[in-house]
C-alpha cells in the first residue's frame, strides 16, 4: 500500500535484510488432546518434510520441530558437566511415545520454542515457513493444503500468516472480479429492460458501459499497473455509474418522443436540456475520484485517477453514440417505446410514490428541514464515535479458511502476527582517552616502529572521526608480531585500549543492555498486549543455564561482556548458528525483538507501540539507542494512518471544487450551497451510520467519501437545473417543483435504482470489502436520491419567492 519511497518501507526492507528476515505462512496441526504422540509427531514430520521439498520455501530458516536444535546439557554417569551439546530436537520421527514425551519435555526448557513452535496446551504444533516472496504464499498454501488433505491424520490441518491472507485475497480479488462485474451488467441490463421494455434501445447504454470498462482496464493493464484491491473494483464501479447519463437521455427522449416526431429533433432538444447537467455531473463525479490521487497510498492513487477517467470517458461516449444510436431505431421499435413507457408510468408505483413524495416535500418543509437538522446532529455524534481500524485477515468472512485459522492458532499459540522491534545503537560510540593513546604512541613513532599511515589511523580513531573495526585490530597483531621486544608492552597497551573501546561499541553485548532487553520483554508481555517476545536475551539465557548447572537460577545474562561472548560462542557450534543474525547484527550494534501477537488489528498494534514508546521513555536503555519499528503488522498501521489523514485533504478539496463549479453553473452562491446540500447530508448520514454500527473506518470505506460526493452531487443538479428550467417555461417556482416529481424525478430515481442494483452482486462475495462496499453504495444511492427529492424541494419551498432564474 505504501509507495516504495515511504519511510518506513525503507526501513522495513533494509530490516529484512540487516537480519535475514522473511515473510513468513505459519502452518498450524491441532489436535483435541495432546499432540505428543507417536503418530501426531509422525504426521507433522510429514507435513514438515513435504514443506521443505517446496520450490520458494526458504529451507534454512524453516521452523519446524524436526529441523531445530534442543540445547542440553552433556552428562556423565557421575552426573558431572561435561558442557552444552546441541543436537536436532526431532530428526526424525519418534519411535515410542517415550521419545515424544522427550521432545514435549526438551521444547518446554526452550525460551524460543515453547509457545511459538508448541502451544501452551500441548495440542498444537506450529511450522513457520520463511518464503522468496509473498506473491508465493498462496501458491505454497494450496500446495500444503493438499497435502494435508490427502493425509490420513488425526490432526486438523490449518494455514495463516499475513503474507498468505494478502496473497489468498489477492487470487480470490481476481475471481470475484471476473464474476461481480458480468453480473452487475446482467443486473443492470434487466433493470433497463423493466424501466424501458425495449430490447434495441437497452443495448446502447450496456455498449457504452461495456466500452468504458474495457477502455479503462485495458489502459489500465497496458500501461503497466499492477491490479490490486481497489483496482480490481473499477470494474464494477464504472459499470453502473457509466449508464447513468444514458438513462437520463432515454428517460427524457421516451417522454417527449410521440409517433411521427422527427427523431434528430426530439434528440436535439433532449440534448440540449441535459447537456449541461450531465457534463457538470461527469465532472464533478471524476473530480470527487480525482481528488483519490491526493492521497499517499499508491493503489488508491490508481483507483482515484482512472475511475475518474473513466466517468469522462463513459460521459463522451454516451454523448456521441446514443444519439447516433437511438436516431438509426426504425419507427415501429421508438413507437413501442413510447407506448411501453407511458403505460408503465401511469400504472408505475415508482411515479405514484414520487407525487406523494413531491406533495410531501412541499406542504412539510419546515418540519423536514427540522427532521434533517435533527438527522444531520445524530449523524455528527456518530462520526465522532467511528474507530479507525483494519486488518488483512478480516477481509475474508468469518467461515472463510483464513479466518477460521486465523482464529483457531490464535487462540492455541503465542500469535501468528509479528511486529520487529529493532534497537539501533547512536552514532556517538567512542569515546576514548585520545591523551592516554597519544603517550603511548609518542615512542613507537619516534622510533618508527609505527609507520605514518598506521599512525594517521590510530590517531583518527582517538579523535572519535571513524569508528573503530576488527582490521584495526589485526593491524596491531601484526605490528606486534614484528616489532622488537622492548615495544611490546606499550604495543599490548594500546591494543588493550583498542580492544576495550572495540568491546564497548559491541552494544548488545554488553550484559546491561540484555538485562534492560530482557526486561522489557517481562513488562511487555504482562501488558496482554503481546503473547510472546522473542530475542537475543534469551538465546543468552538458555545457553548460560545450560553451560552451568541447567537449572532455572542459572537462566540469567552473565556478569560481563566475555561471559556473553561465550554463551554466543558456544551458539554457533549449532546447527542453526544463523539464527543469531535474525536477533543481533554481526558487529552487535543493533538487535531485533521479535514480537509475536495474538490480532492484526491496526488499533491493537498502535497500543503495543504507544507502550513501548512510554515505557522506553519512562526507562531509558543503559546505553542511548534508537528504538523503531518494522514487520507488517506495523506498516499496517503506517500506511491507513496515511490513508486517514489522505482521505480527509482530499474529502476537503474536492468538496471545495466541486462548490466553486456549483456556484459557476448556477452563478449563484445560494444555489451553490443549495446544490452541496444533499452531498454534505448524505456524507454525515452514511459515516454517523457507521459510527453508531460499530463498523470500523477502513480503506474501502474511506474511498466511499469519492463515490458519495461525485454521485451525490449529480442528482442534485439534475433537480435544480431542472427546476430552473422548469420555472422558466411554467412561470412559477412552485409549479415547477409539481413538474419535478414526474419525467426529472423518475428519471433521477431510476439512476439511483440501476446504480444500487447494479452494486448488489458484491453482495455476494465471500471478501468482506466487497460486501461492505455493496452495501454502503446502495445505501449511498438510496440515500442520496431520498435526500434530493426531499430536501431540496422543502428548501426551496421555504425560499418561496428567491427565484432559481437567472438572465441568460
Amino acid at each position: 500500500m505504501l509507495s516504495r519511497e515511504a519511510p518506513a518501507r525503507v526501513f522495513h526492507n533494509q530490516t529484512k535484510s540487516k537480519f535475514t528476515m522473511h515473510d513468513m505462512v505459519v502452518i498450524g496441526a491441532v489436535s483435541n488432546e495432546s499432540v505428543f504422540t507417536q503418530a501426531r509427531l509422525s504426521d507433522i514430520n510429514k507435513v514438515s518434510n513435504f514443506v521443505l521439498s517446496l520450490d520458494g520455501v526458504i529451507k534454512q530458516d524453516l521452523l519446524a520441530l524436526n529441523v531445530v536444535d534442543n540445547i542440553k546439557q552433556e552428562r556423565n554417569e557421575q552426573d558431572e558437566n561435561l558442557g552444552i551439546r546441541f543436537e536436532y530436537l526431532m530428526k526424525q520421527s519418534p519411535h515410542s511415545e517415550e521419545e515424544a514425551k522427550a521432545v514435549k519435555h526438551a521444547v518446554k526448557r526452550l525460551p524460543m520454542l515453547d509457545n511459538t513452535l508448541v502451544s501452551g496446551d500441548d495440542k498444537a504444533v506450529a511450522i513457520y515457513v520463511p518464503i522468496k516472496s509473498k506473491d508465493l504464499s498462496y501458491s505454497i498454501a494450496e500446495q500444503v493444503r493438499e497435502f494435508t488433505n490427502n493425509l490420513d491424520s488425526t490432526l486438523q490441518f490449518y494455514i495463516t500468516g499475513l503474507p498468505v491472507a494478502e496473497d489468498q485475497f489477492g487470487y480470490e480479488m481476481f475471481v470475484q472480479m471476473g464474476v461481480a462485474a458480468p453480473l452487475a451488467g446482467v443486473a443492470i441490463f434487466l433493470l433497463l429492460w423493466y424501466f424501458f421494455r425495449n430490447f434495441p434501445l437497452i443495448f446502447a447504454p450496456m455498449i457504452v458501459a461495456m466500452a468504458t470498462v474495457v477502455i479503462t482496464m485495458g489502459s489500465l493493464i497496458g500501461m503497466g499497473f499492477t491490479v490490486h484491491i481497489m483496482s480490481s473494483m473499477i470494474a464494477i464501479f464504472l459499470m453502473p455509474i457509466a449508464v447513468v447519463d444514458s438513462v437520463h437521455i432515454l428517460s427524457e427522449f421516451s417522454e417527449h418522443y410521440k409517433k411521427g416526431d422527427d427523431v434528430k429533433a426530439t434528440l436535439k432538444k433532449v440534448m440540449s436540456h441535459l447537456y449541461t447537467p450531465m457534463l457538470y455531473t461527469s465532472v464533478t463525479s471524476a473530480v470527487g475520484f480525482y481528488s483519490l490521487m491526493l492521497t499517499p497510498i499508491p493503489p488508491v492513487k490508481v483507483f482515484g485517477a482512472f475511475i475518474g477517467s473513466g466517468i469522462l470517458l463513459a460521459f463522451v461516449l454516451t454523448i456521441i453514440f446514443i444519439p447516433a444510436y437511438v436516431s438509426r431505431l426504425s419507427e415501429q421499435t421508438l413507437e413501442r417505446l413510447h407506448l411501453a413507457v407511458s403505460r408503465l408510468e401511469r400504472k408505475s408505483a415508482l411515479s405514484k410514490t414520487l407525487l406523494v413524495l413531491g406533495g410531501f416535500a412541499q406542504n412539510k418543509a419546515k418540519l423536514i428541514l427540522m427532521s434533517f437538522i435533527a438527522v444531520f446532529v445524530f449523524s455528527i455524534e456518530g462520526i465522532n464515535r467511528i474507530e479507525i481500524n483494519d486488518n488483512p485477515t478480516n477481509w475474508f468472512k468469518t467461515d472463510h479458511e483464513i479466518r477460521v485459522a486465523d482464529k483457531t492458532l490464535n487462540a492455541h499459540f503465542a500469535g501468528t502476527y509479528d511486529a520487529w522491534l529493532v534497537l539501533d545503537t547512536s552514532l556517538n560510540k567512542e569515546e576514548i582517552n585520545a591523551t592516554q593513546l597519544t603517550e603511548l604512541l609518542a615512542p613507537l613513532v619516534t622510533a618508527s616502529v609505527v609507520n605514518k599511515n598506521l599512525a594517521q589511523e590510530l590517531t583518527l580513531a582517538s579523535k572519535g572521526k571513524q569508528l573503530f573495526s576488527e582490521q584495526l585490530l589485526v593491524q596491531l597483531d601484526d605490528l606486534s608480531f614484528d616489532a622488537d621486544e622492548k615495544y611490546q608492552t606499550q604495543i599490548s597497551k594500546i591494543i588493550a585500549l583498542v580492544d576495550y573501546e572495540l568491546t564497548k561499541q559491541k552494544t548488545f553485548m554488553q550484559p546491561d543492555m540484555l538485562n534492560w532487553i530482557a526486561k522489557l520483554q517481562s513488562e511487555l508481555i504482562n501488558t496482554g498486549l503481546v503473547g510472546k517476545v522473542n530475542s537475543l536475551a534469551d538465546i543468552v539465557r538458555t545457553v548460560n543455564r545450560e553451560l552451568f548447572s541447567g537449572n532455572e537460577e542459572d537462566f540469567v545474562i552473565p556478569a560481563s561482556a566475555s561471559g556473553v561472548a561465550q554463551t554466543l560462542l558456544q551458539y554457533q557450534s549449532s546447527h542453526r548458528p544463523k539464527d543469531l543474525w535474525h536477533f543481533v547484527t554481526k558487529d552487535y550494534t543493533s538487535s531485533l525483538l521479535w514480537l509475536q501477537m495474538t490480532s492484526g488489528d491496526n488499533q491493537h498494534t498502535t497500543q503495543v507501540v504507544q507502550w513501548v514508546e512510554n515505557y522506553v521513555a519512562a526507562n531509558p536503555a543503559p546505553i542511548d539507542i534508537n528504538v523503531n519499528w518494522a514487520g507488517k503488522s506495523y506498516l499496517n498501521i503506517v500506511w491507513q494512518d496515511a490513508m486517514v489523514s489522505g482521505m480527509l485533504d482530499s474529502l476537503l478539496s474536492s468538496f471545495a471544487i466541486v462548490f466553486l463549479m456549483m456556484v459557476l453553473l448556477f452563478r449563484s452562491v445560494k444555489y451553490g450551497v443549495l446544490a452541496m446540500l444533499p452531498l454534505t447530508f448524505t456524507i454525515t448520514m452514511i459515516y454517523g451510520l457507521i459510527g453508531w454500527l460499530g463498523k470500523s473506518y477502513d480503506m474501502p470505506i474511506a474511498v466511499l467519501s469519492a463515490l458519495t460526493l461525485g454521485l451525490s452531487i449529480d442528482f442534485a443538479i439534475h433537480f435544480l437545473q431542472r427546476t430552473r428550467e422548469l420555472e422558466i417555461k411554467l412561470g412559477s417556482l412552485l409549479i415547477a417543483l409539481q413538474a419535478m416529481f414526474n419525467e426529472p424525478s423518475r428519471a433521477i430515481s431510476r439512476n439511483a435504482i440501476v446504480i444500487a442494483i447494479g452494486f448488489t452482486p458484491l453482495l455476494l462475495s465471500p471478501l468482506v470489502p466487497y460486501v461492505t462496499v455493496g452495501a454502503f453504495l446502495a445505501s449511498i444511492m438510496a440515500i442520496s436520491a431520498l435526500v434530493t427529492l426531499i430536501l431540496l424541494p422543502a428548501c426551496l419551498t421555504l425560499l418561496n419567492g428567491n427565484s432559481l432564474r437567472r438572465k441568460l
